[in-house]
């Protein structure tokens, strides 16, 4: 029974089929979907991980070059950060991270040289973490940003053309939305919205082709959807939706760029639970 997915995540590969992966929480196991076949089906669907403990909460799913599938996850149980590919033909499972508790909040990429890229939240030490590998079984783990109080949730992660690193995320002790990147070889973290309101959290994060950052993210205090980007050059904070309602809107978004760099953020509406979409014009 795959009833009651939670968690999320799809990639599609250059075909454009789409491939989910998501938690049950009928059997609190972690599972994937793909309609490569044609269809979404019963047939289609594949136990990845589970095994007498919760596993699959957070997941986030990524396509390589070679139409193989990668995942990150989080272990409830031993709060571990988890990676699952079928690169092989089969499912393997890997531990990326076990020191203390860390995974939550994951967000995989990977890049043209089939390289993986993992944010997370270091719940321990409360900061953000990081990690990658060519292969799966030779982790690389860095701390991205070790500010003081509580940093790393709702952690977003996506590659430029250069295949460098850019992360959103949230800074619970300040409230604040933030933003982390390696472009320049060594990583930086800035505050995208420092401003009195709770912003920052569900953050969604993508490069259009010129290499500029755009975050979708969601304004606790007045319950908007909001948008940022340094297209200008220094970034600007927009509200896309929300503003003169009390509906409370932005939970849950995710963001892309298109060709022409169009904007298009899907997020929902949790006081009429909705799904709601908007693109720039």
């Amino acid at each position: 029974n795959t009833a009651g997915g939670k968690y999320g995540s799809l990639a599609l590969n250059a075909a454009g089929a789409a491939h989910i992966s998501y938690y049950t929480n009928i059997t609190e196991d972690l599972l994937y979907t793909t309609n490569a076949t044609g269809a979404f089906a019963t047939n289609t669907t594949e136990f990845v991980d589970g095994q007498a403990r919760r596993v699959g909460i957070d997941t986030s799913v990524a396509i390589d070059s070679k139409g193989k599938v990668h995942i990150s996850y989080y272990d409830l149980d031993n709060e571990d950060l988890l990676y699952a590919t079928n690169s092989t033909g089969q499912w393997i499972l890997y531990q990326v991270d076990t020191m203390g508790s860390v995974g939550r909040y994951t967000s995989i990429a990977i890049d043209s040289a089939d390289r993986i890229h993992i944010s997370y939240a270091d719940s321990t030490n409360t900061n953000l973490k990081y990690a990658t590998a060519t292969t799966p079984t030779a982790w690389t783990l860095t701390t991205v940003d070790n500010s003081a109080g509580e940093v790393g949730q709702f952690s977003s992660l996506a590659l430029d053309s250069n295949g460098k690193v850019h992360i959103s995320y949230y800074d619970n002790t300040n409230k604040n939305l933030k933003y982390a990147t390696n472009k320049s070889g060594e990583w930086k973290t800035e505050t995208v919205e420092d401003s009195e309101d709770d912003v920052g959290t569900y953050s969604s994060i993508a490069i259009d082709k010129n290499g500029k950052v755009h975050i979708s993210y969601h304004n606790y205090t007045t319950g908007d959807q909001k948008y940022a980007t340094n297209t200008s050059g220094k970034w600007a904070n927009y509200t896309v939706d929300g503003l003169f309602t009390l509906d409370r809107t932005g939970l849950g978004s995710s963001i892309g760029v298109d060709t022409n760099r169009k904007v298009h953020i899907s997020y929902v509406v949790e006081t009429s639970n909705k799904v709601k979409y908007a693109k720039s014009k």
